[in-house]
């Protein structure tokens, strides 16, 4: 909560660097001729204003900032306000007050409050001004009655209106510009201070509060409390109008006024109710989204596991149930809603009717002449407004108060203690740990147990051990990421992390092994040289310079494990923690790695080096060897130690010490192969033009083109066309549309909705603003019948009518607004189903292109935007116009004579309308799209928390989420800013209209009764205000009607085939043998690349056992998303089993192949669903899969056994559990064809052949590919197929292979196998 406190105060003095003045002049230069009076009174209260709040901000609050970043001991500054710094220090810097709750409301006020208070006093003088109105027309009433009185009365009181009428549009804009710049830095500072907190929160926590929760509240509730800034004063300010208003009426009608009164206290609680059901069903929705969200987030981070197992459906289904409960609360909401309006716009009317209806009877002598009946009207209509958003406020606060409850459970978790690891010096060693015992918890049993040991400096020491017995915990236990129950843990120096899983950042390659620090050319080039990068920067399209796509799509698991291999040397640490990198990459490289990195002769041999690992092979060369066993320390000693101790771990090394002598007696002569250590697809001599490499997608936003460093300059890529050198960036940034928004976008929402729903919904629009104007006009008809004897006449009748036409305007009311809500949510269910469809149907190439953060913006963002913004947004739009229709004709009807004037008005109202509207909306989608990089970035840092933490760069992580958060707001800035500008202008125009219809009436005196004077200017008064409505409606339609737009927008996109196509669908008992046949088969992955895959070759007979071989991005992956249609064939074909696998629909093919993926990816849910999303299994069937793939015992010990929750992305279970799961779900698939992508990797050597025993006993009937980095467990296959920059090489079986010395051998020869 602190460090909410010290960056709300930081943020509360940023001005923003957008010179506003600048963007306004050009806005204004427009109209620049009629509207320079008010251009200087509205600049000169700018800079009163700027400067006041600045003096109350540096009085308030300079103070304290010295304090916020300094150390915690400084002294106490004595000052003038010595008050403010105490309480300052105070609230900042004692985190012993922990025990009071937190407060974040009263942070918010203190940091905020100062500058926002300048608003109450506008606000005051705005609320008095409004009733000067009504006064006014009470007057010129009484002129229009007495003839005799002279005329230059009538036109003061014209100027005199007009007057009060622009000084009260000034002062209101003035008030709004505050509200709303107070509202955009709220919702900076909460922004900010919820990345910062992400970046400390503890594991335990991030578990409570998953992914898609944190973006909500950056997006949603962040909103919220901007949305609350501006209604916030309404509080105060609407009963203050209220008390006044209800004064006057007393003064116009007496005592019957309490009728209306009576009417209003009934009302309220009506509304009450209301609001508290809308809280209510409000967290139920926020729930169903924050699941949603963070469901979609896993399916968009695990697609491509989906497309491989043929998912799509199972998690499509998921999705629309949560949807369903979503939709469901919606529907309560919208119910709700309708019969809000419904109380919102009818109880004006029933408070006019009731008080005029009990002045009437009351007295026969009481006549409601023209002066009493429309300053009434007048004063009513001022009464509506505070009625009307009273409602909304509360609803707003209801809002905000649920969101603050939210960020203050977020921001109140628990924090990683910084002071459970020393980092400091520490003379006997370079990491000493006693008697720790750990866990990820406060509450969690201890996952490691009494742990001892001293690492010397520059020691080189493996942690070694069976799957899930604490190897990675215990480097997180190092790093600090753990909760330590008690012991003494030092760690010396500065600290570099290698995670299991590669953590990359969307940006060049540069950038992510730089990772922030000084560029220095020549560690550079070495180190990129040692971790074995050097092939893999001439095969990327612009080597270094090269963008890699979030998570690092278009690099191969072996490249994204070096490179973060290489930040972690670049940076030049103390201490280095590698956590298993060796197993991503291939065998050969491997060697190269340990050798010119890791081991003892590599860049680090003088560094202290943790290595967990499951390469028995390195383990002689170790200093020292931890073998844990269930998160403890079981033995520890050097590798001849340990041997002689002959415990567990002498007995696992003789199992697999056939692989590791050969090591030995090949680490001394250095074999052929390894003078140039070729990885990654193309050796050294090989011209760099030729661009093999994975999945570069395309687009041209932008291109990092003009950084391109000067060693490529040679290559062929230089000779290029320009159009393809641009085709370089692989991300697609979020784009902004430019020009209106088409006609087509709106007819697409009114076919979403129905289109009888919406024809029916304008008829009903008009049906209750014809029922409105007439009851007025009848009104003015009444007070204009003539008085006998003290009496009017036909009271009775006029009452009669009036009332019918005040009900059946209340049931136009209802109609409509029901109309419009059901409909809303139609057009929602309707929208959001497509939106999905279409996303999941999209090619993985699609995904590859477009940042995650894009997709969950449409998700999230966008969805409820048309979800519980458009329908309002709707129904005022229509309300205003036919308002502003309304009042026009009755002020015709009144004064013909104003038809001269109107036109002009209205043509200077249309070209200020389109002139903001069109830089409006640009600038709203600006917005839009700046927002995009917020959230991808935010996504990022949380994926990657870890590392950022254990290089200590949270400082510069959050400058650039800062700097994105900045980027956002210039372009909503501006918008705030264009708003005022058009109000002055638009409210200018009515108060020309009030002007010139008092004006007329003044002139006409004499033929016009008083009653056609009332109304026609009470409507005047009015029409500033609708006018105002109506532009802001219009755009602000425009502005979210975008939305729609946004989710159709991946309507359009290239779709996969179909799933399936029933007349091609191959048999249920298909594939019977498991024959594959690859027919001059080729494969690319974009049209204008080279093949990556050429003339393929080769027969499979079923039954048969084939390792795939060959250097990293030789094609080996390539061929199996061939295989199942990933990627569609560029060239020949693929028969199984006689049937041409491009003729059959997707799910048909992928259902009957079953693949272990290289990336072992689990989704949030029970681990029954993990295995059998479709519930097609029986759980005998379940617990065979996982007692053949070894995971038995583990399950049965978890107290949920197979409903155990997954964390999100199965964080919870260790990447090797993770894996064996994978191969439970292919067991219990059981087809004809198993695909295994170096599918054990992550695990240890037992495992492994624990793993290689179960794929032979239990699909010894069925086709095996699998593709090995290590070459022994592919040995006893039937045949091996090797290949080399896409073509196939080699195709025997191993032993022959190994006879005919050719590429097999070698690879053979440098794992230690020939």
């Amino acid at each position: 909560m602190e460090n909410a406190i010290c960056f709300l105060s930081k943020i509360s003095s940023l001005e923003y660097n957008i010179s506003v003045h600048q963007f306004r002049g050009a806005l204004i230069m427009v109209f620049k001729e009629w509207s320079d009076f008010f251009l200087f009174l509205y600049m000169w209260m700018q800079v009163v204003l700027h400067c006041v709040p600045s003096m109350c901000y540096n009085s308030y609050f300079r103070q304290p900032l010295n304090i916020l970043y300094s150390s915690k001991k400084q002294q106490k500054s004595s000052d003038s306000n010595g008050e403010v710094t105490e309480e300052a220090e105070a609230l900042i810097i004692k985190p012993s007050q922990r025990s009071s709750e937190a407060s974040l409301s009263k942070v918010l006020y203190k940091t905020f409050g100062p500058y926002f208070l300048m608003s109450f006093l506008f606000k005051a003088a705005h609320d008095l001004l409004m009733f000067a109105g009504p006064e006014i027309l009470k007057l010129l009433i009484n002129f229009v009655n007495n003839k005799s009185a002279p005329n230059w009365q009538g036109y003061f009181y014209t100027g005199l209106l007009f007057v009060c009428a622009c000084l009260q549009t000034l002062i209101l804009h003035q008030y709004f510009h505050i509200c709303f710049v107070t509202g955009m830095r709220l919702k900076t500072a909460i922004v900010g201070v919820i990345y910062r907190k992400a970046l400390v929160i503890t594991n335990s926590a991030r578990k409570t509060s998953t992914v898609g929760e944190i973006v909500n509240l950056m997006s949603v509730d962040a909103q919220r409390f901007m949305d609350l800034a501006t209604y916030i004063n309404m509080i105060w300010s609407a009963p203050l109008q209220v008390i006044l208003a209800l004064y006057l009426l007393w003064q116009n009608l007496g005592p019957s006024v309490l009728a209306g009164v009576a009417v209003m206290i009934l009302l309220v609680p009506v509304n009450a109710v209301m609001a508290m059901k809308t809280k209510t069903y409000q967290v139920a929705q926020m729930k169903s989204k924050d699941n949603r969200i963070k469901l979609m987030n896993e399916i968009l981070n695990g697609i491509k596991v989906l497309k491989l197992y043929a998912w799509e459906l199972a998690f499509r289904e998921k999705v629309l149930e949560i949807r369903q409960k979503e939709l469901k609360v919606l529907k309560k909401s919208a119910y709700l809603a309708a019969v809000g309006t419904f109380t919102w716009v009818c109880a004006p009317f029933l408070v006019a009717l009731s008080t005029f209806a009990v002045y009437v009877k009351m007295d026969e002598n009481n006549i409601l002449d023209a002066q009493k009946a429309f300053v009434s009207l007048a004063l009513f209509n001022i009464l509506r407004f505070p009625l009307n958003i009273l409602p909304m406020v509360i609803s707003s606060i209801v809002e905000a108060s649920v969101s603050l409850k939210r960020l203050r459970v977020f921001l109140s978790h628990e924090e990683l203690d910084p002071d459970s690891i020393i980092r400091g010096p520490i003379t006997n060693g370079s990491i000493v740990v006693k008697n720790a015992t750990f866990s990820w918890s406060k509450t969690d049993p201890p996952a490691l147990n009494s742990i001892n040991f001293t690492v010397p400096e520059g020691s080189l020491i493996a942690v070694v051990g069976q799957v899930g017995c604490g190897k990675s915990s215990l480097l997180s236990a190092l790093l600090g990421e753990m909760d330590k129950k008690e012991g003494y843990v030092v760690v010396k120096g500065s600290i570099a992390y290698v995670p299991q899983q590669a953590w990359i950042q969307n940006a060049t390659l540069e950038d992510n092994i730089i990772f922030g620090r000084e560029m220095n050319e020549s560690r550079y080039k070495r180190v990129i040289e040692a971790c074995a990068l050097l092939p893999d920067l001439e095969i990327l399209p612009m080597g270094d310079r090269t963008e890699i796509g979030e998570k690092g799509v278009n690099l191969s698991g072996g490249q994204k494990q070096r490179v973060s291999l290489a930040r972690a040397v670049y940076c030049n640490a103390d201490t280095y923690l590698f956590d298993d990198p060796l197993s991503a990459v291939d065998a050969h490289v491997g060697k190269h790695i340990f050798e010119k990195v890791i081991g003892p002769k590599g860049i680090l041999k003088n560094k202290t080096r943790v290595l967990v690992t499951h390469a028995v092979n390195y383990l002689p060369q170790m200093d020292t060897i931890l073998v844990m066993t269930d998160g403890e320390i079981s033995e520890m000693g050097s590798y001849q130690e340990l041997l002689k101790q002959d415990g567990a771990f002498a007995e696992f090394l003789r199992t697999y010490a056939n692989a590791e002598q050969n090591m030995e007696s090949n680490a001394n002569s250095p074999s052929g192969k390894e003078g140039r250590p070729v990885e990654n697809g193309v050796l050294v001599n090989e011209a760099p033009g030729k661009l093999m490499h994975r999945q570069l997608s395309n687009s041209s936003t932008y291109s990092r083109e003009t950084g391109k460093s000067q060693h490529q300059s040679s290559t062929a890529d230089l000779q290029k066309p320009l159009a393809e050198k641009n085709s370089w960036k692989l991300t697609e940034a979020d784009t902004a549309k430019t020009g209106r928004v088409k006609a087509t976008v709106y007819w697409e929402y009114m076919k979403a909705i129905g289109l009888y729903i919406s024809f029916l919904s304008i008829f009903l629009f008009m049906c209750n603003h014809i029922a409105s104007l007439a009851s007025n006009y009848w009104l003015s008809l009444w007070t204009d019948d003539p008085v006998v004897n003290g009496t009017q006449q036909y009271t009775n009748v006029r009452l009669g009518v009036y009332g019918a036409l005040g009900i059946s305007q209340g049931i136009a009311v209802f109609g409509y607004s029901m109309a419009v809500s059901i409909g809303g949510i139609f057009a929602s269910r309707h929208l959001h189903l497509d939106l999905l469809h279409n996303v999941l149907r999209s090619p993985m190439s699609f995904f590859e292109r477009t940042p995650s953060g894009n997709l969950v913006n449409r998700f999230s963002k966008e969805i409820d935007t048309i979800d519980s913004t458009i329908p309002p947004i709707i129904k005022m739009f229509m309300g205003s116009t036919f308002n502003v229709i309304g009042a026009c004709i009755i002020i015709l009807l009144a004064t013909p004579i104003a038809a001269v004037i109107i036109p002009p008005l209205g043509l200077v109202y249309l070209l200020v309308q389109r002139f903001y509207v069109a830089t409006s909306r640009q600038l709203k989608r600006l917005e839009s799209v700046s927002r995009s990089p917020v959230y991808s970035h935010f996504n990022e840092t949380l994926l990657g928390v870890s590392v950022i933490r254990a290089f200590e760069e949270q400082k510069r992580f959050i400058k650039q989420n800062d700097i994105k958060v900045d980027e956002n707001q210039k372009a909503y800035y501006p918008s705030i800013v264009a708003n005022r500008w058009l109000a002055v202008r638009l409210e200018f125009v009515g108060n020309c209209i009030v002007l010139f219809a008092a004006l007329f009436a003044v002139i006409a005196r004499n033929k016009l009764s008083p009653g056609l004077v009332g109304l026609s200017v009470s409507y005047s008064l009015q029409i500033t205000a609708y006018l105002n409505w109506l532009v802001r409606m219009t755009s602000d339609l425009e502005t979210n009607i975008v939305a729609v737009e946004r989710v159709k927008e991946y309507a359009e996109m290239e779709k996969e085939a179909e799933w399936s196509i029933e007349e091609a669908a191959p048999a249920n008992t298909w594939p019977e043998e498991g024959k594959v046949e690859f027919r001059g088969f080729g494969l690319r992955y974009r049209e204008d690349l080279d093949l990556v895959l050429k003339n393929i070759n080769i027969t499979i007979n079923g039954g048969e056992k084939i390792g795939i071989v060959g250097r990293t991005g030789a094609g080996k992956s390539s061929l199996t998303l061939g295989l199942f249609r990933i990627n569609e064939a560029a060239e020949g074909e693929i028969i199984i089993d006689g049937i041409n696998i491009a003729k059959i629909g997707l799910h048909d093919l992928r259902f009957k192949i079953t693949i272990i993926p290289q990336d072992p990816i689990l989704f949030s849910g029970s681990l029954r669903m993990n295995l059998d999303p479709f519930d097609q299994h029986s759980d005998e069937d379940i617990w065979r899969s996982l007692e053949l793939a070894h995971l038995k015992n583990f399950v049965s010990s978890l107290p949920d056994k197979l409903n155990h929750e997954c964390s999100e992305g199965g964080e919870n279970l260790s990447v090797g559990q993770r894996q064996l799961v994978c191969l439970a779900r292919a067991l219990l698939r059981k087809s004809k064809i198993l695909v295994l992508d170096e599918a054990t990797a992550a695990v240890d050597l037992e495992t492994d052949n624990l793993i290689q025993s179960t794929i032979k006993s239990q699909f010894e009937e069925c086709t095996v590919l699998t593709i090995a980095h290590r070459l022994n467990t592919i040995m006893d296959y039937t045949r091996v197929l090797v290949l080399d920059r896409g073509e196939v090489v080699e195709c025997d079986s191993p032993d022959n292979l190994l006879q005919a010395k050719g590429l097999f051998y070698s690879m053979a020869k440098d794992s230690g196998l020939a």
